[in-house]
């Protein structure tokens, strides 16, 4: 995984969501590389009947051994969690992350929205590799 272009906007189009990201749509995340060598992220969501967007800043470590995919994500210090990319597109226009516990799963584009058939076939791996991709939801990013 290459750190660098990892960084940039990620659209979370569908999720089996944490406990911060329940109910959220149409939500985005910005991640910077700063010069310590992890990422400051800015999330970007709606809630539930609400137009208003609300933002959420975290960071994101990665492992020691950078091109593993394993990352660790810092909603509220000192607490670290498993943010592990388990597939990434060769020309990063996707990628999906997941929990080592299969706890929660994103499938992000760098754009709004993905072709039917490459969503089934990622959800199709997804599940091969034991998420409950039943209950992934929509993030309802609107058509532009």
């Amino acid at each position: 995984m290459d750190l660098k272009k990892y960084a940039g906007t990620w659209y979370s189009l569908y999720s089996i969501p944490t406990i911060f990201d329940k109910g959220s749509r149409e939500t985005t995340t910005k991640y910077t590389l700063n010069k310590a060598g992890y990422y400051d992220v800015l999330t970007t969501y709606k809630k539930p009947g609400d137009e208003k967007v609300y933002s959420r800043n975290s960071k994101m470590f990665p492992s020691t051994e950078k091109d593993n995919g394993e990352l660790q994500a810092q909603f509220i210090w000192p607490i670290k969690v498993d943010y592990w990319i388990i597939e990434l597109a060769d020309d990063y226009s996707y990628v999906v992350v997941g929990h080592p516990d299969h706890k929660f799963l994103f499938i992000m584009s760098r754009n709004q929205h993905m072709p039917k058939q490459t969503y089934d076939e990622i959800v199709a791996r997804c599940k091969a590799k034991g998420y409950e991709v039943a209950k992934l939801t929509s993030q309802q990013h609107l058509k532009t």
